[in-house]
């Protein structure tokens, strides 16, 4: 009895010592909001990837992108927690400075995804996943410049009555909106500047004077990313003379810019905007509703779910010693005649 009692208890301490070793590998995951439908789709696509690659979670989002406090709180927390390895898409880095040296002390890999975590310090960020946001957003000038009478538009303005093409976005700090605002407004400038003079007007930022324009960019920024500054701005670019296109940088944007509309329907054929030319970028309800309308020409949508699924792997991979590095996620152009093509709908999430 006692042999056998000691063969029961010695399997027991190496079933249990392979219960140690076989603990899930743990990965904190820090975004930069939950209250799109952007950031459900990322979050999709971390929890699949976490699934598949067997390792344990955690995933935070604030209540809004203007809450960096509560983000800086969450990764405080998660680092108590000492994860195998942190993926972040930072409101602020200059807020997680501290942070990001911690995890250069302990040796905590940090992967940086969807903005990421840009001006970090060298070496802080191992690899991150994300759309090339001045090339995305650049795709919606060249789908601008096919358009019927685009061209003809920008030939035909003068410095007396110019063409207005307008571009808004919900703020001037996060990396991924700004990389959009700059993207479209470098692309259009170069398909504009080949038919006329272009001036580059609104947020210092983007200013470019040009004397006799027969083009002019205009960049309204909203006071704040919430929806009341962003409709307020949309308002803005709505009063302005001689408007002939408009591009919303982001489902706030878009979302904003609807609100300014009376959610679209001032977009219509016949209604005082229906011959706006617009267009967005990401996608939500509101944003394919307008695509599908016409009220929108179309709208560059990212993956979001491949961002959230890659974060996770470039996590696990940079934890366990892999080599990593940055991946472009990409970008596509939806419209009304390909929205609910089977490549185009994966993209185009609610």
């Amino acid at each position: 009895m006692k042999k056998v009692f000691a063969l029961v208890l010695a399997l027991m301490l190496v079933l249990g010592m392979t219960a140690v070793a076989e603990a899930p590998m743990y990965i904190s995951v820090i975004s930069k909001g939950e209250q799109h439908a952007f950031w459900q789709a990322v979050r999709k696509g971390c929890d699949d990837a976490a699934k598949e690659y067997g390792v344990e979670m955690y995933y935070y989002g604030p209540p809004s992108e203007a809450d960096i406090q509560l983000q800086v709180e969450a990764v405080n927390g998660e680092l108590m927690k000492q994860p195998a390895a942190l993926a972040l898409a930072a409101l602020s880095t200059e807020s997680v400075m501290a942070q990001l040296a911690e995890c250069m002390e302990k040796g905590i890999p940090v992967i940086g995804f969807d903005s990421g975590v840009p001006n970090a310090p060298a070496g802080s960020i191992y690899a991150t996943a994300s759309t090339n946001n001045k090339n995305a957003a650049a795709l919606a000038a060249e789908e601008f410049s096919k358009l019927e009478g685009f061209v003809d538009a920008l030939k035909a303005g003068t410095p007396e009555k110019p063409v207005v093409i307008a571009v808004l976005s919900q703020d001037a700090t996060s990396e991924s909106v700004t990389g959009r605002t700059t993207g479209f407004v470098d692309k259009m400038s170069e398909i504009a500047g080949q038919y006329n003079t272009v001036a580059v007007e609104g947020h210092d930022l983007w200013a470019k004077p040009a004397e006799g324009a027969g083009v002019i960019i205009h960049t309204e920024i909203a006071a704040t990313p919430e929806i009341t500054d962003v409709t307020n701005a949309a308002s803005a670019i709505l009063n302005l003379d001689n408007l002939y296109a408009v591009f919303c940088s982001n489902e706030g944007a878009v979302n904003g810019f609807l609100a300014a509309t009376s959610s679209g329907a001032d977009l219509a054929d016949g209604a005082p905007f229906g011959d706006l030319i617009v267009a967005g970028f990401d996608a939500g309800s509101p944003q394919k509703n307008a695509v599908r309308q016409g009220w929108f020409v179309g709208s560059v949508t990212q993956d979001p779910y491949r961002i959230g699924y890659l974060a996770v792997e470039l996590a696990v991979k940079a934890a366990k010693g892999e080599e990593v590095a940055d991946v472009d996620t990409g970008a596509q152009w939806y419209t009304a005649a390909n929205i609910d093509e089977p490549n185009i709908a994966l993209l185009v999430y609610d």
